[in-house]
């Protein structure tokens, strides 16, 4: 028995190969497949099914190509309703792979067909379950994705607190967990940067696993502080249930090379979002006008679903030449399909054709400083998230949150220089670009964020919240 988490940090996703003499399964997939069928046939082992633990909501699973491409039969848990052919299975249900067995636990509360799957090896003992988004490495899967009507969001985390005491907790000790998703996913707010725990450890340290804790004091802590989801969220949902299109079509069509002139046309005649995926101070010394910064090295997928709400979006892309076929690819696994093209030869060609350009200024924490001294008003935007914005900040900026940018930027003045800083200068590039998009043309980024500014010595750092200064 090989057991492989094959993690994703980008999306801070953990999918899962295992194997047990010729046989093998793959876990919650991504939707690019090639890597798993390397492996199969490397290891000489036929992949016989695919465990889906949920209809993911932030990312696009490769379970209907893998399907497809392999002949296994892909899995749910009860009351999944996809729109192929899938196996449903009971609750208890066991599959067998090789000398092993993958016992189904259903576990609804993140979503109602969440199930979870126990491990059995060859001596029939309890070895692991892959939690899905039942249980992570410090926390537990946020209850409000699935709720409706008929259920609430204190209903879903009602089910998720019996689903974990009737069918996780009760599991021997030393059993490993492995969840499908790290710190820096949105499908939790308290995730540990450990990938894989055993559950004695976690009834230890996790909060929700307290021992006498009550269901209202579990519906009460789980639901506390939720962030509203992005809005791809359920988009994604739908695709997963729904299937989607070949990422081999997808790739294809995205990938398409287009001269600064055929580029120009398209996103004249399309409407097309201008996404600039290069190096935040890359972009800053010269980009497309109208273009959107959303680095490929920083957490792009996140930040494309949150800044990005319709996945049908047409998009051309701006990337370092060589990494085009990465940003189609990163871009699908989230499901935005519909890229047209990318730039040939990048904005240096299009700088070479003579064609219009655009720059955001971009200064230093001891430049800021300078400017600060000698006017006392200047405007100073800090676009982390709320929370990093309590925790620590310099008292004269005003909390401008990237992750709620359409309402931020009904703060941002127009008639005076704003400078725009985040934690190291990621975020504020994709703050500023947006801005400028929209005809904010007095917006200075401050390189390095607020670790630069901190460092310098020379601002008075606080933690203390001045009405004036919350969004």
């Amino acid at each position: 028995m090989k057991i492989e988490q094959i993690y994703t940090g980008c999306l801070a996703q953990g999918a899962y190969y295992i194997t047990s003499e010729n046989e093998a399964v793959v876990i919650d997939p991504l939707r690019e497949i090639q890597p798993y069928l390397d492996r199969a046939q490397k290891d000489g082992v036929k992949i016989k099914y695919v465990l889906e633990t949920h209809f993911h909501a932030d990312f696009v699973s490769g379970h209907v190509d893998l399907a497809a491409a392999t002949g296994a039969k892909i899995i749910y848990g009860p009351m999944a309703t996809p729109d192929f052919d899938a196996h449903i299975a009971k609750d208890g249900e066991e599959l067998h792979v090789g000398n092993i067995r993958f016992r189904v636990l259903h576990t609804p509360g993140h979503t109602m067909e969440s199930t979870c799957y126990l491990l059995l090896d060859d001596e029939r003992k309890e070895h692991a379950v892959f939690t899905g988004d039942t249980l992570f490495i410090g926390d537990v899967g946020r209850p409000d994705l699935a709720q409706k009507a008929s259920v609430t969001q204190d209903d879903l985390a009602g089910f998720l607190f019996d689903s974990l005491r009737t069918k996780i907790l009760t599991l021997p000790e030393d059993v490993i967990v492995y969840p499908a998703h790290g710190a820096g996913s949105a499908c939790g707010k308290n995730m540990s940067k450990e990938t894989f725990d055993t559950l004695k450890h976690q009834k230890e340290v996790n909060y929700a696993l307290r021992a006498n804790m009550t269901k209202e004091e579990f519906i009460r802590e789980v639901t506390d502080g939720l962030m509203p989801p992005p809005a791809y969220f359920p988009q994604n949902v739908m695709m997963n249930k729904q299937g989607y299109d070949s990422i081999t079509e997808v790739v294809g069509r995205g990938t398409r090379p287009l001269n600064p002139e055929a580029f120009e046309i398209a996103a004249n005649e399309t409407g097309a979002l201008i996404l600039d995926t290069r190096d935040p101070q890359t972009f800053a010394n010269g980009f497309v006008p109208n273009s959107i910064n959303i680095g490929i090295d920083g957490s792009f997928a996140p930040w494309v679903g949150a800044m990005i709400p319709d996945v049908k979006q047409q998009i051309l892309v701006v990337a370092a030449q060589g990494r085009e076929t990465e940003v189609v690819t990163r871009l699908a696994r989230v499901g935005y399909d519909f890229c047209l093209g990318y730039l040939e030869g990048g904005y240096e060609n299009w700088k070479a054709s003579g064609r219009e350009t655009d720059q955001i200024r971009s200064i230093s924490a001891d430049e800021l400083a300078t400017i600060v001294q000698s006017e006392p008003d200047s405007y100073v935007a800090d676009v982390r998230k709320q929370s990093e914005y309590y925790a620590e900040h310099i008292r004269i900026a005003v909390n401008t949150p990237l992750d709620t940018v359409n309402d931020s930027m009904v703060r941002i003045p127009k008639d005076k220089p704003v400078y725009v800083h985040c934690a190291g200068g990621y975020r504020s590039m994709v703050f500023a670009s947006i801005l400028r998009a929209r005809g904010y043309d007095n917006l200075i980024d401050v390189r390095g964020g607020f670790k630069s500014i901190k460092d310098t010595g020379k601002f008075d750092v606080t933690d203390y919240v001045c009405p004036s200064t919350m969004l």
